[in-house]
């Protein structure tokens, strides 16, 4: 049994290049693919299903894959894809023929090759202030570990009356703040791109360069992506700026630190710890060089929690029918 519609000029479902198609055939439902290889919570899936399956949707799972191959065949017929830490790049996409659109579950997007994307005329997304208060508690974790030393019996210090930095004052950083505000700690923030009066509505000290708020911080937060400008930008000479006792926190990204200039400052200075949520790729010599200064989680942790995996799982659904259906764009990465 066939049925006739029309899709419009525009739509993102159209790509006729200008023209209104009529479809007289039986029309099969698009295809919105969970492509994870550190799995959603059932929970989360249960909430993604019915978000695609209400819309009209057909909902497929690939989890704990183990190997590209896998993927380039699950996304050869798929119209929509979620992925958390995947890989999406110019091979994934060249597979899927159909694809519309990629949403990152979570606020990074690096995962993304972001130029192909828009060469494939495929949309990315992310999912931004979903896992914010995740990665800001476990921000806050981390600072604490760190200045009880690493809970190794010894006498440490405390959070309240220490000047923290965050190092760009987005969602995650703005969840830091108020967190640390609970510590009684005293916080700057330092983000060339948020106006003052939006830090100091939040009770945070702006600061108006990098070097400042090291200068002036005993404890520093990275929350700044990995994009060509910031890359390796956190360097032996940014930080050597930290007060003695200075703590380095990063559950931003590994690429933001230039790790072999970091190890030399650190052999430099014994008073300094680098605290961090993502493995370095020197990790085994920071671990040998710096015994009882260096942590890092065994790997990424910031978004895994219960809530945060349901949050941006869901929310992912929701931006790719309110796309498919409405051409909605508003978290739209790539251009």
């Amino acid at each position: 049994m066939g049925f006739s519609y029309l899709i419009p000029v525009g739509h993102p479902v159209n790509h006729t290049k200008g023209k209104t198609i009529e479809l007289t055939t039986l029309i099969k439902p698009m295809k919105v693919l969970v492509a994870t290889e550190k799995p959603f919570a059932k929970v989360a899936v249960d909430g993604i299903r019915e978000v695609v399956e209400k819309a009209g949707y057909e909902l497929a799972l690939l989890e704990k894959y183990t190997s590209k191959q896998q993927l380039l065949e699950a996304v050869a017929d798929a119209d929509a894809l979620i992925i958390r830490s995947d890989i999406v790049d110019a091979e994934v996409l060249d597979a899927a023929q159909q694809l519309k659109i990629v949403v990152r579950a979570g606020a990074g997007y690096d995962n993304i090759d972001l130029v192909a994307a828009t060469a494939h005329q495929v949309v990315a997304m992310n999912t931004p202030g979903q896992n914010s208060n995740a990665v800001a508690e476990l921000a806050l974790g981390l600072m604490v570990y760190a200045v009880r030393n690493f809970y190794n019996g010894t006498s440490g210090t405390e959070l309240m009356g220490k000047k923290l930095g965050i190092h760009a004052f987005g969602n995650v950083g703005r969840n830091v703040a108020r967190i640390a505000q609970g510590f009684g700690m005293d916080v700057f923030a330092y983000d060339a791109y948020c106006p003052d009066e939006v830090m100091t509505a939040a009770g945070v000290t702006p600061v108006h360069s990098a070097e400042e708020l090291y200068r002036t911080c005993q404890i520093v937060s990275l929350h700044i992506p990995a994009t060509p400008e910031t890359k390796g930008s956190i360097n032996h000479n940014l930080v050597a700026l930290m007060p003695n006792g200075g703590i380095l926190v990063n559950t931003a990204r590994k690429e933001v630190v230039n790790e072999d200039e970091l190890i030399a400052l650190m052999q430099e200075r014994n008073d300094l710890k680098y605290i961090t949520d993502i493995m370095p790729a020197a990790d085994a010599t920071f671990r040998q060089v710096f015994a009882g200064r260096y942590f890092a989680t065994p790997k990424k942790m910031g978004a895994q929690t219960a809530e945060a995996n349901i949050n941006a799982g869901i929310a992912a659904a929701r931006q790719i029918v309110d796309y498919l259906q409405n051409g909605v764009t508003k978290f739209q990465v790539n251009k």
